[in-house]
């Protein structure tokens, strides 16, 4: 059989057959190896396969580059078309696998995102309970300063002039809930907190300043429903209803401020960076930080939803919400601090 010879004009003409033998068993081992790091990864490469892939992948582009130039078979061109392009991702791409990056999200980041904002954390903290005593203690001596505080759509008859047997059938159910109030409400709470949470984030910018009203707002408005219940009797009842769900969503709320506010806090000082510059580097540990704020959401979601269905003993819900604090707690603070202690 006679060899071919093809090269466009002006171009050396190249033995297409004798090419293609010269060069075809780096090709293949590239492709095995390339293959292999698609289906598992780098790390399954021997020593001698990871030392030849810098090598055959500069092979086989000076391959391309010599078939584009001398114009041998369209398909071989593809072939090595594709073949480079999967090498190079494969060389400087991402290697890391997507299980393995949410494993370091769990096991590292998010955990070190949160420990970074504590002092901004603490102040929500404080400053959400502050004003949810500071709510009680007005209401608890005029009860009217409860509609300056709550919208009159939003209590669904949950206000001073509802008796206690009403209130009462707010925290227990049992799945039982006909008109589907506690189910609506259930809902409504998680979405208006979802929205807290987003936007003391988002609003950070600002200064800080949307963030810290939104903070102060939530508790006043989560003192000003526990002052309502607490005048008829029934404040062990509803701290147990709002631990099992709340101890998480309000965590989950102060972090998410936490991450406005040390963004808010960056524009505000920027110190020698310029503000844009400063923005971004807080932005990075905030915005890891938020991110996880969505599981936590949902987690106590999940925990309302239990707690409203099927657990009606105020203890046992108390004793679940403080369980899930410290849990919260452990995970963010005490796990790193003695895996740091270890190493």
């Amino acid at each position: 059989m006679n060899a071919t010879l093809v090269g466009s004009p002006g171009a050396p003409l190249v033995n297409a057959t004798r090419f293609r033998q010269a060069h075809e068993g780096d090709w293949e081992r590239l492709e095995r190896i390339v293959t292999r790091m698609e289906k598992r990864s780098i790390r399954s490469l021997g020593d001698e396969d990871l030392l030849a892939l810098p090598g055959l992948y500069r092979t086989t582009l000076s391959s391309l580059s010599v078939a584009r130039d001398t114009s041998l078979d369209r398909g071989l061109i593809t072939y090595l078309e594709r073949l480079c392009t999967r090498a190079y991702f494969q060389i400087y791409g991402v290697q890391t696998p997507v299980w393995r990056q949410l494993t370091s999200f769990f096991a590292h980041s998010w955990p070190a995102a949160v420990r970074s904002l504590w002092r901004e954390t603490l102040f929500c903290v404080l400053l959400t309970f502050g004003a949810a005593l500071l709510a009680y203690l007005l209401i608890r001596s005029d009860p009217s300063w409860f509609y300056s505080m709550i919208p009159e759509g939003m209590s669904e008859g949950r206000d001073p002039s509802a008796s206690a047997q009403f209130l009462r059938s707010t925290l227990y159910d049992g799945g039982k809930d006909k008109d589907g109030f506690l189910g609506v409400f259930a809902t409504f709470l998680f979405t208006y907190n979802s929205q807290i949470a987003i936007f003391s984030f988002a609003l950070g910018f600002a200064f800080a300043v949307p963030t810290v009203l939104l903070i102060l707002y939530n508790g006043l408005m989560l003192g000003a429903f526990f002052a309502i219940f607490a005048a008829k009797g029934l404040a062990f009842n509803v701290a147990g209803w709002l631990m099992i769900h709340g101890t998480t969503e309000i965590f989950a709320i102060c972090i998410s401020g936490a991450a406005g506010m040390r963004i808010g806090i960056a524009i505000a000082f920027p110190g020698r960076a310029s503000r844009a510059d400063a923005a971004v580097e807080a932005g990075r540990s905030a915005a890891t930080a938020m991110a996880g704020t969505v599981i936590m959401l949902a987690v106590a979601g999940l925990l309302e939803g239990v707690g409203r269905q099927t657990i009606l003993n105020d203890n046992f819900r108390m004793l679940i919400g403080s369980a899930a604090l410290a849990a919260w707690l452990g995970y963010f603070y005490a796990l790193p601090l003695r895996k740091s202690a270890r190493g």
